[in-house]
């Protein structure tokens, strides 16, 4: 009979019987979280690496002396910082999430009895931080890279990318009704005693760019330099007139127009996100923003520099500020700084080149536009003032261009209409003209780098130091579509993505430590050394069966496999 159960047991005709698993879950006692988190966890080695006792600093003006006591704010970053590496897209998400994970209850210093802090209270805390905190965050992250040796300084490459709003298309309204209706909806009761009625802002709509800013500032301490009284006030007056990007968080503007050119979110606004103006993209039009990185040309690959900006702002106009932003606030003194074909304005390029920084960047081509002879094509005669053409005539300076920052030089009517080139020329009568720029030294400057090996080899790892880093963070990390409305917000949430990507950097320089190796991998190494002794001892075993050829091809399949 046993040899019978045997057999049923071989043919795979053996019955078993059912089982059935009762619910019970009997009482904890004496049990520790601290022994239920494994000792190599991720979050182990987070928390023992990184240390963010240095955010209590940063929002200790953000809370009163006195009253109730709030979240922790190494909690609030912490969690943040979970949302970043898990991919989790919302507050209430994440919470629920830090509720069935014991190791991220242990990353946040709660107990399994303890209550976690409700999904609402992390919205009010970013409301009160503002972009500010998020800010300082991110360069607390570059600064400790910079520490630890990861940021080179010796060359510096900026690029966008587009990103979807959290806002569809079908929102999107004419302007002037939605703020008619935002002043009729928000107004003070005030009107209704006489009074002058202004519009107030609803609660999500900061009147500010920083919600956390509750007092005014003081004033500022002027530094000694060596520059005269007239030369600080024309500088103040200079600053106060520009656009200052990053003070302006990415926010278009609108004091400059055209009166042939009209922009579409002058006349379009979303009612859902107002800040996102309409993209093109692959996959169709859509409302976004476009997220600018600053990177550093080190191996590491940190960013040190980011601005989220609504899609209708050009990408090469925050391109100054964020590159002397990283270069003063780093102190660092780049050789070069290398950016694609639409960073490639007058502006941009004389800026670089007058801080004796070298402009790896494209000018864009306006000479081959037309089967005209390009200006390439003329020779300009410095001490002479002159222009000189194919055919030898000379196109004297005729008047400033419509700035002045350009000049016109123009050949004369009765020597252009009488050249045999004319007709791969101008078709003009009153002579072929030319524009040059002030400038033109620094942009004849950035020509000549096109044909050295340098900029070649800098335009090449533009497109494998910049662009993985938006890769990863739209594979991974949920880069390809804001899940936050407004300006200011979605640059926290740009902020708090690039200060996740270079702590992982961080990370990998720091090292993980020392980890048990894993039995499944040794028993693997076991069982490869035993097959390779194997196959060896058996090449051995058939020198007598088989020719030296046939030999020396029996053993060299026994190393290959081995």
């Amino acid at each position: 009979m046993f040899g019978s159960a045997i057999a049923a047991c071989v043919k795979g005709k053996a019955t078993a019987m059912m089982g059935r698993k009762e619910r019970f879950f009997a009482p904890l006692i004496n049990v520790s979280l601290e022994d239920l988190v494994p000792a190599d966890h991720f979050y182990r080695h987070l928390d023992r690496t990184l240390d963010l006792s240095f955010v209590r600093e940063f929002v200790q003006e953000t809370y009163a002396g006195g009253g109730r006591p709030s979240i922790d704010p190494v909690v609030f970053f912490k969690l943040q910082l979970v949302m970043f590496f898990e991919g989790i897209r919302s507050e209430r998400q994440l919470m629920r999430h830090a509720a069935d994970r014991l190791s991220v209850r242990w990353f946040l210093g709660y107990d399994l009895g303890e209550p976690l802090p409700d999904h609402s209270s992390l919205t009010r805390i970013r409301e009160r931080y503002g972009v500010d905190v998020f800010r300082r965050f991110f360069e607390a992250i570059v600064e400790q890279c910079q520490q630890a040796g990861l940021v080179w300084g010796k060359e510096l490459y900026i690029d966008a990318t587009k990103v979807e709003a959290n806002a569809a298309m079908t929102s999107v309204k004419p302007r002037f009704a939605v703020e008619a209706h935002l002043a009729t909806l928000f107004a003070t009761t005030g009107e209704e005693a006489g009074k002058e009625a202004e519009p107030v802002l609803p609660q999500d709509e900061p009147a500010s760019s920083e919600p956390n800013q509750q007092k005014e500032m003081g004033p500022l301490v002027e530094l000694p330099t060596a520059i005269s009284p007239e030369q600080r006030s024309e500088l103040s007056q200079q600053n106060e007139a520009r656009h200052d990007w990053i003070e302006q968080l990415g926010a278009q503007d609108r004091t400059v127009t055209t009166h042939w050119y009209q922009r579409m979110a002058d006349w379009h606004v979303s009612t859902t996100d107002p800040d996102a103006s309409m993209m093109v993209t692959k996959g169709g039009s859509h409302l976004g923003y476009q997220t600018h990185y600053v990177v550093d040309g080190g191996k590491a690959h940190i960013i040190v520099g980011v601005l989220v900006a609504p899609s209708e702002v050009s990408e090469n106009k925050p391109m100054l500020d964020l590159l002397w932003r990283a270069r003063f606030r780093w102190k660092l003194w780049p050789r070069q700084a290398t950016g694609d074909s639409k960073y490639g304005t007058e502006d941009n390029l004389v800026a670089i080149e007058s801080q004796h920084i070298r402009a790896y960047i494209p000018l864009p081509d306006m000479d081959h536009r037309t089967e005209f002879f390009s200006s390439q094509e003329f020779h300009y005669d410095a001490k002479l003032d002159v222009y000189v053409c194919p055919a030898g005539k000379a196109l004297h300076f005729d008047r400033p261009h419509s700035t002045d920052r350009s000049r016109r030089y123009r050949a004369r009517a009765k020597e252009c209409n009488h050249c045999p080139l004319k007709a791969k020329c101008t078709t003009s009568k009153q002579g072929r003209t030319l524009c040059r720029s002030v400038d033109e030294d620094y942009l004849d400057q950035v020509r000549a780098y096109a044909t050295t090996e340098a900029y070649k080899k800098a335009l090449r790892k533009r497109s494998v130091w910049v662009e993985p880093l938006f890769a990863e963070g739209k594979q991974w990390h949920g880069m390809r579509r804001f899940r936050l409305r407004r300006l200011w917000r979605v640059n926290c949430e740009g902020l708090m993505r690039a200060a996740g990507q270079n702590l992982k950097r961080l990370l990998k320089k720091r090292g993980w430590g020392r980890r048990p190796c894993p039995a499944e991998a040794m028993y693997a190494l076991f069982l490869m050394l035993c097959w390779g002794v194997t196959c060896t001892s058996l090449g051995y075993m058939s020198v007598s069966l088989v020719s030296g050829s046939d030999y020396s091809l029996s053993k060299r399949k026994c190393l290959i496999h081995y």
